[in-house]
């Protein structure tokens, strides 16, 4: 093992993939963050670390465990049924086909998992008379509880295999794949409860992160129908979206400030009024 590790740490090719992969890990795992946020912000205060810890460690046990099966997961890619249904012909490629593998199938699914829990929290959100939900019963905290932890095996099982084969696409060294992801899945657990802090505090921002969620689960869909959306697209098209939220943000900020500063002068002037007759 040690034999096969020290060579890699003399090669800059090796340190090169090492840093691209946890670029890529950390990316992909906004993702996984953004659901186990908005999930755990449901739950009660004191159960919300503990499921974001739960989570998050179960991402990198499935991760690792994924790893250690290169072969399981490379046959996944390998078609398990065919409709003979492909799209037109475009730069060289058919723009959609029908030949379903495991981790299409797999894909799908998730994707389809995301869109209705997606739609459920907006649904929730905008009704003026919402419904209880699953999450929202106070007297069965513990059910509660397992069921959103088994909401996040759920998505971590269509995040992680994803992003293994992304990985394993890159590189042919294990050792590199498995740093990776233990530094990526570290950075998510360091990160987990200051977006969850944050997205809790700005209701906006919940809409805005369920968005992302809905697109994430097409772009899945897609993928998994043989549709390659490039994923600086989609990346792109939510740091857009973030920073142009972000803005608002400041503008309310600052709108708060000015209104709070016009009623302190009028307060001023009402004062000065009423000293007046006294003086």
């Amino acid at each position: 093992m040690f034999d096969s590790i020290t060579p890699l740490l003399t090669d800059p090719a090796a340190w090169l993939a090492l840093v691209t992969l946890i670029i890529m890990e950390v990316v992909l795992g906004i993702d996984n963050l953004v659901f186990i946020s908005i999930l755990s912000n449901k739950l009660p205060e004191k159960d919300r670390p503990r499921v974001r810890r739960i989570g998050i460690s179960l991402a990198l046990i499935m991760r690792l465990g994924l790893l250690a099966t290169i072969g399981f997961i490379v046959a996944l890619t390998n078609p398990v049924f065919d409709l003979g249904i492909t799209g037109p012909i475009e730069h060289g490629a058919p723009l959609f086909e029908t030949a379903f593998s495991w981790r299409d199938l797999i894909l799908i699914a998730g994707g389809l998992f995301l869109l209705w829990k997606a739609t459920k929290e907006i649904h929730h959100t905008v009704d003026p008379a919402p419904t209880p939900g699953f999450l929202d019963k106070k007297d069965v905290v513990i059910s509660n509880v397992g069921s959103a932890i088994f909401q996040i095996i759920l998505l971590d099982l269509v995040f992680s295999v994803d992003s293994i084969l992304t990985a394993v696409g890159m590189t042919d060294h294990v050792p590199i794949m498995m740093a990776a992801v233990i530094v990526a899945v570290t950075v998510m657990l360091l990160a987990a409860t200051p977006l969850a802090n944050f997205i809790d505090k700005n209701p906006t921002v919940v809409m805005l992160a369920l968005g992302f969620l809905l697109m994430i689960g097409m772009v899945l869909i897609a993928d998994g129908f043989g549709v390659h959306v490039p994923k600086g697209y989609i990346y792109a098209a939510m740091a857009f979206s973030g920073l142009v939220e972000g803005l608002n943000m400041m503008g309310r900020v600052a709108s708060a400030k000015k209104h709070a500063a016009q009623v302190e002068q009028q307060a001023a002037l009402n004062r000065a009024e009423t000293a007046e007759p006294g003086v």
